[in-house]
């Protein structure tokens, strides 16, 4: 399926498909970010988050909560103190051609309201290819250091940070806290000196001054650190007592004052076409730099349009990332071999023998899925674009910066005469269980479950992982090692384990590898984390469909586990009448042509509501509450009520729960407003400003903003054309306003 064009899938193969991107992109970004370990090229990953973003373009209503248009980086490593970031470190849009940019430039005049003639200056800079840092400045001296992280919380870096010649330890004029950001990398000439050392040492070699500079930044001895040639240009800001300039030029210049490196190709640019001939040229002496760049970064000039611009949950509105092409090899496919991840899914992964693209030694690339190998979907028809991939052919892979491939093409010329068709498994490798492909669905996924072993793993090691519950001490091998031992079989066991393996015979202290002070530091990590903030609990669950923004999401509009619990139980009734009136308006859409037939379908999909009207009433209102909620939908509401009132996985929830004391999530934007806690919908045309600058206004102030109106709603902005939402909100007694009347309301806030 992933071979189809987007305009060409149906509405269950687009929600098949946006799971299958979730999941392959949540595992690039483990690989890229925490692990320093990519796994597929910055091609390949650019491919799967632009085909995430278009799926969505065409069906907003199936966006996932766990769409990775709203993540940030990855998880961070073990060993570094956790540092909070005061502004969030964001991710940049990405842009592939021409056209990308000129629509950017569009947006940016759209969400301003400025005509197409009006002056609109930018900025444009090389991407440096790198390890983002923050430097965190007090009264002039440099204070703390931080890594990028999950943008939320980076690592701590602080002493390795201050042997890098590039950092200044003191400022002289700088206003009286400043952080600047920017990226620490290593020039190609400084690299192959490294490894040239490294080698000579006996030790390992770096595949690429990308992966060379993140190493040698995340070293826990700081002499290491300093052993090392590491840069560093600064680009950016972030939390400030004073504003550095009024332009982003003008910021630069005067980071640049200050002592900090500054690319000296930036350049300010009037439109897209200046843009353009600023990306040629920058493009055209890549070679000459010395150091990697994958891409050019355009921001809008003025600051104070950049302020009013805003940000989208993982990106600013005011910049976007213009991505250099990708390269291309050629090697022999030696293997296939299959993984089983979280959610049951079994992903082919090729292995090749070891090929060189672009300086950079590669052996794996990801498969997808089997209709991606056979060229075939499972009726059997060809896949525009498909490989029919065999063991033992010449593969074409592209590879874009500094990681592993994709498998574009296949020279069928070159095919072994013994080579067969790749015979996907039917039954899970790991746990024997059948594996099971549904209808729609591109991607094959184990039946077993929890007896799954592969899964139970996964999805103990998503519990303890660093968005989730975060347990010093307990990272992948110790919880895998765990597992195998028998000493922890679902969350509510690592809990226990004190209890269980603090004393008698078989103790944690007395294993291989750990010792009484080890042991008494996990046990004690653990007994941190009875504590838990809601929004993360609901995402350490490993709930299909549920990512950190609608766990946020989730917890913010229910406020407590009791009322969550309460809300699914109570709207569960809907949810199993809502499945089966999707299967009777299914059924009614493919007997079409039998108007009886179909006549007598719709009759029964609309009895599914009739039924028990007592009940339904006040179920199908809790429904769409949960619906209603924006970012959450029907997919995410389904896997939800599924999944917690399933009665084995319910029981171990509850397991869990016993041994933990759930905070409730402070509200967004937890500020003093008119309209701090209240649900807002806006609908019809909004004259004054756009919708989505009144969207982020509301948020900014607290306010909750949903997508549709229900009994929860407290306030419609209502502009022009407004429909069925105002028409809705009179009937449940619903406030309604328009645009002035907000204007008015928020005005002093």
């Amino acid at each position: 399926m992933q071979a189809r064009p987007v305009d060409e899938l149906t509405e269950k193969e687009a929600r098949a498909e946006l799971a299958r991107l979730a999941e392959q992109i949540a595992r690039a970004n483990r690989a890229y970010h925490t692990e320093d370990a990519p796994e597929i090229s910055d091609a390949e990953y650019d491919a799967l988050k632009q085909r995430n973003l278009a799926i969505e373009a065409r069906f907003p209503a199936l966006k996932r909560a766990d769409s990775p248009s709203e993540q940030v980086g990855g998880a961070l490593a073990e060993g570094f103190a956790k540092v909070r970031h005061k502004v969030r470190m964001l991710s940049l849009a990405n842009a592939f051609e021409d056209e990308d940019v000129a629509e950017f430039d569009a947006r940016i005049r759209n969400f301003l309201g400025l005509s197409a003639d009006a002056p609109l200056a930018y900025t444009a800079e090389p991407k440096i290819d790198g390890l983002s840092l923050a430097l965190r400045y007090v009264d002039g001296i440099l204070m703390q250091a931080a890594t990028r992280g999950d943008g939320e919380t980076g690592e701590n870096v602080t002493e390795n940070a201050r042997t890098i010649a590039d950092i200044p330890q003191r400022l002289s004029g700088a206003p009286e806290v400043l952080e600047v950001r920017g990226e620490v990398y290593m020039s190609h000439a400084d690299f192959a000196a490294l490894n040239t050392r490294q080698e000579a040492a006996g030790e390992k070699t770096f595949a690429n001054p990308r992966n060379a500079a993140a190493g040698s930044l995340r070293q826990l001895d700081a002499e290491v650190t300093r052993s090392r040639p590491l840069k560093f240009f600064a680009y950016a800001w972030g939390e400030h007592s004073e504003p550095l300039a009024e332009t982003q030029m003008g910021a630069m210049e005067r980071l640049k004052a200050l002592g900090f490196q500054v690319n000296p190709y930036t350049t300010r640019c009037d439109g897209p076409r200046e843009m353009l001939e600023t990306y040629r040229r920058i493009e055209a002496g890549r070679a000459d730099l010395g150091y990697d760049i994958d891409g050019v970064v355009y921001k809008v000039d003025d600051i104070g349009l950049q302020h009013r611009l805003g940000y989208r949950s993982t990106t600013p509105r005011w910049a976007i990332a213009h991505k250099f092409p990708a390269e291309l090899a050629w090697t022999r496919l030696e293997a296939i071999d299959i993984q089983v991840g979280r959610t049951g899914a079994l992903s082919p992964v090729a292995r090749l023998h070891p090929v060189t693209v672009g300086g950079v030694v590669v052996s794996n690339a990801t498969l997808h899925n089997e209709d991606y190998i056979a060229g075939r979907d499972s009726k059997g028809e060809a896949i525009r674009g498909g490989k029919d991939i065999r063991v033992g052919d010449w593969v074409q892979v592209y590879r874009a910066g500094d990681v592993i491939p994709k498998v574009a093409d296949v020279d069928l010329a070159r095919r072994p005469g013994d080579a067969v068709p790749y015979e996907f498994p039917t039954t899970c490798p790991e746990c024997g269980s059948e594996a099971i492909r549904e209808e729609g669905d591109s991607v094959r996924r184990c039946s077993g479950g929890l007896i799954c072993p592969a899964q139970a793993i996964e999805k103990l090691k998503h519990f303890v992982s660093r968005a989730a519950f975060d347990i010093e001490g307990l990272g992948a091998k110790q919880v895998e090692q765990f597992y195998r031992d028998g000493w922890i079989r679902e969350p509510a066991d690592i809990f226990t384990l004190r209890a269980r393996y603090g004393s008698g015979i078989q103790q944690l202290k007395n294993r291989e590898g750990w010792g009484e002070r080890s042991a008494q530091n996990l046990f004690d990590a653990i007994d941190e984390r009875r504590t838990i903030p809601l929004d993360r609990l609901l995402f350490a669950l490993g709930i299909r469909h549920i990512g950190e923004v609608a766990a946020r999401d989730l917890a913010r509009h229910y406020g407590s586990w009791a009322a969550l619990i309460a809300a699914i139980d109570l709207a569960t009734p809907a949810a199993e009448r809502q499945r089966q009136a999707e299967a009777a308006r299914e059924a009614e859409r493919r007997a079409a042509a039998d108007e009886g037939r179909r006549a007598q379908l719709k009759k029964a999909a609309d009895a599914v509501w009739a039924a028990e009207p007592e009940i339904a009433k006040e179920a199908r209102a809790a429904w769409d509450d949960l619906v209603g909620i924006d970012g959450i939908g029907a997919t995410v509401a389904q896997s939800l009520t599924t999944s917690l009132t399933q009665e084995a996985e319910r029981a171990s929830v509850e397991r869990l729960v016993a041994h933990l004391t759930i905070e409730a999530v402070e509200p967004i934007g937890a500020v003093e407003s008119p309209v701090a806690g209240k649900t807002l919908v806006f609908t019809g045309t909004l004259e004054k400003m756009t919708r989505a600058e009144a969207k982020a206004r509301a948020e900014a102030l607290g306010a909750k903003v949903a997508g549709s109106v229900s009994a929860r709603t407290d306030l419609l902005v209502a502009g022009p054309g407004a429909g069925s939402k105002a028409t809705k909100a009179a009937e449940l007694g619903v406030e309604v306003i328009d645009e002035d009347a907000w204007l008015a309301l928020i005005g002093g806030a």
